[in-house]
């Protein structure tokens, strides 16, 4: 925490019930429907493990910087339901 406050940086309190903040969760909810877009099921696991890997690697910076866009739409959500959930 002190060094938040050493570089100027407000620090959200994480309200209990919000994993709608956390956007590591909608980045493996992207990743999953791009592997339920594969039309043959992996033949093991070392084959999801690849495809898994192919995906991750491929995740486009855009879609890292659409996710960081939606932070103040979302913080706003949480605040307004008070920690519960939200459409996010």
């Amino acid at each position: 925490m002190q060094w938040f406050k050493d570089h100027g940086i407000e620090v959200l309190e994480w309200p209990a019930h919000s994993p709608d903040l956390n956007p590591i969760e909608h980045l493996w909810a992207h990743a999953k429907r791009k592997l339920g877009e594969e039309k043959k099921p992996p033949g093991g696991m070392l084959e999801l493990w690849d495809r898994i890997e192919k995906v991750w690697d491929g995740i486009e910076p855009k879609v890292c910087q659409d996710l960081i866009e939606t932070m103040p739409r979302q913080v706003a959500a949480v605040l307004k339901a008070k920690g519960g959930h939200t459409k996010y």
